[in-house]
């Protein structure tokens, strides 16, 4: 009987050649790619053992209750406000406004504008025009603040 040692599966000698790993590599993702084949096969049929896993049952449907009072809130009106940019001025200076005036707002052209819903700050977009109309894109909404956030700003 001749004396062979034997040799770890998937790692190579340090006096083997660069081709001889190339080799053994190819040869092993052969193997995982058969491997995971004959995986994928044997999972389409039933396995000794294996069940099924159950799935929890999530309510699709909303009750008739439920929509009676979702139905309530679709006539709520809201308060939405889009605001471009602020100054101060003059009473003075407000009374000499007209048709055509221009007044100067701290906000560059382009940068977001902040949109508020019932007098809370709630996103911020960007100002469009489609069809001949001003639009409102919103890009992001602001995350509501907590109520220890509140007691900590006002004090």
């Amino acid at each position: 009987m001749a004396d062979e040692t034997p040799t770890n599966q998937g790692q190579s000698a340090p006096d083997e050649s660069p081709e001889g790993v190339l080799e053994d590599a190819a040869q092993q993702v052969a193997d995982l790619s058969a491997m995971a084949s004959s995986a994928a096969a044997s999972s389409t049929g039933s396995a000794a053992g294996a069940a099924p896993f159950p799935l929890p049952k999530f309510g699709g449907e909303i009750s008739s209750q439920d929509a009676r009072t979702l139905d309530l809130l679709g006539d709520v009106n809201l308060n939405v406000k889009i605001e471009l940019g602020r100054t101060r001025m003059l009473v003075e200076d407000v009374l000499r406004l007209s048709s055509g005036s221009v007044v100067e707002l701290d906000k560059l052209a382009g940068d977001p504008v902040d949109i508020y819903v019932n007098d809370r700050f709630v996103a911020r977009g960007e100002v469009l025009v489609l069809n001949d109309n001003f639009c409102v894109r919103v890009n992001e909404i602001v995350r509501p603040m907590v109520e220890a956030d509140a007691g900590a700003k006002a004090g």
